[in-house]
């Protein structure tokens, strides 16, 4: 099953370096019977694309939480083999999971970022991620805002390349 992971540049260069993605439990997004009953019409590839982007405002969560990072949406994809089933407790939509695993490396399919000239865009909204999670509408409005920021598709060859060029923390704050 793919999985969507939220995280950040200096996250994924330390699951890049550590060669897994943990330490478990990992908050992931993915298709769930939730977010198949709430979104009927929606084929495979726009559920898939509705739980990464569930997973992409999670990053905004990571982002406000170290903001010495670079303010740039991280979503790595993976294909894991165990997931948890839902137990009844998730709302109508959700596709969040809670993993007991650590993700390996030659698990991850793919890695999604912002572009640099989204972190404006994205930098307000984890400068306000906790007044949004509060309904501050203003606030609400810029986490909002991010949805209007395609994430941009890496394989995962190219992810020390683009790590290299983020600089040796993993992406300062721009």
């Amino acid at each position: 099953m793919r999985v969507y992971v939220p995280s950040t540049l200096r996250l994924l260069g330390a699951a890049c370096n550590a060669g897994e993605i943990g330490p478990a439990p990992l908050t992931a997004y993915a298709v769930t019977p939730a977010l198949r009953e709430w979104y009927v019409e929606g084929d495979d590839e726009e559920l898939e694309y509705a739980a990464m982007a569930q997973a992409a405002r999670a990053s905004v969560g990571l982002l406000a939480a170290d903001p010495g990072t670079s303010r740039r949406r991280v979503v790595i994809a993976a294909e894991v083999s165990a997931v948890p089933p839902a137990d009844g407790s998730m709302e109508l939509g959700d596709a969040r999971l809670e993993l007991h695993v650590v993700i390996p490396w030659r698990s991850v399919a793919s890695v999604h970022l912002d572009a640099a000239q989204a972190t404006t865009v994205i930098g307000k909204a984890a400068d306000l991620w906790e007044a949004a999670l509060s309904g501050d509408d203003n606030a609400v409005f810029a986490l909002d805002s991010c949805e209007g920021e395609d994430l941009m598709w890496y394989a995962t060859q190219e992810i020390p390349d683009l790590l290299a060029a983020e600089g040796p923390r993993g992406g300062q704050r721009t």
